[in-house]
């Protein structure tokens, strides 16, 4: 716990206007460790942050669970592109991890370690397209991802998620590009990548991540009502199997370029994301 102390007692100087810590001695709070936290987390992780913690629900559902840290909650660690996340049961197992070279992911739904670790910097990586409670007190620099947020309101910087010419632009005053609802275009497919549930109920897939599959082929039901592939390609996404979903729930992605897609590396757009985390960080506390 020494390691946490110190480092509490640091962002509390910083909260006050006073010392400013060294970058590798920094805090940094996620909220969230799906997808886009878990390349955000690994671009700042390779730039020699290692006081990551990322905090998650007891219950997260990721689609793209290759490269989501919060799969960590479930199966105690995992491994995305060299970079470690380890389940931390509670605060005193966090500097463990640091030791270890690793990411803790704890959950804690509430965000009550916040106020135990006095972070450095809160990054808001959720992507509920709307603000669940962040708060521009919760650290010297709060960032939030994505639609919800408004810069110098409730965040002091807002980052766009929305893929196109202002992908990972930093917002200083206002918000980020409201949400479409459109999915992203790959080798012109849109909507039609996506698999979502027919109805209410528990999904059971009979594919997997990384599966060729074609068009109008089952990969899986809820309740009975089969869950078919609307374009040919690769399963490049897929929620965990036996998991309760509403209907309209995006439980899968499948991705049009087939052999040539790639499952269990991070995206372009979520690299993009953590390189405007990390200017805003630099931007904020190299002086």
């Amino acid at each position: 716990m020494d390691a946490i102390e110190n480092n509490m007692t640091d962002a509390a100087q910083v909260n006050e206007g006073g010392h400013v810590p060294s970058l590798k001695d920094l805090v940094i709070v996620i909220k969230g460790a799906g997808e886009m936290a878990t390349g955000l987390a690994c671009r700042l992780f390779r730039a020699n942050f290692r006081h990551l913690v990322m905090l998650e629900t007891d219950m997260p559902m990721a689609v793209r669970r290759c490269v989501s840290f919060c799969e960590a909650v479930y199966d105690g660690a995992i491994t995305v592109e060299g970079i470690t996340a380890r389940n931390a049961g509670n605060l005193s197992e966090i500097s463990r991890i640091w030791d270890a070279g690793e990411i803790p992911v704890l959950v804690d739904p509430g965000w009550v370690v916040i106020s135990d670790l006095v972070p450095h910097v809160v990054i808001d990586a959720i992507i509920a397209k709307k603000n669940l409670g962040t708060g521009m007190g919760e650290a010297p620099l709060v960032i939030g991802l994505g639609p919800g947020f408004c810069a110098g309101e409730d965040v002091h910087c807002v980052i766009e998620t929305n893929r196109g010419h202002d992908l990972g632009r930093i917002i200083e005053k206002g918000s980020a590009q409201a949400d479409t609802g459109i999915p992203g275009i790959i080798c012109g497919v849109s909507a039609d990548r996506v698999l979502r549930s027919p109805c209410d109920g528990q999904f059971e897939s009979i594919r997997v991540i990384g599966d060729l599959v074609k068009k109008n082929e089952i990969l899986g039901q809820v309740d009975g009502i089969a869950v078919t592939a609307k374009i040919d390609g690769m399963i490049r996404g897929m929620i965990r199997n036996r998991t309760r979903v509403p209907a309209g729930c995006k439980i899968g992605d499948i991705d049009p370029r087939g052999s040539a897609a790639v499952h269990n590396t991070i995206s372009e757009k979520a690299r993009a994301v953590g390189g405007a985390v990390l200017e805003a960080i630099l931007k904020r506390y190299n002086q």
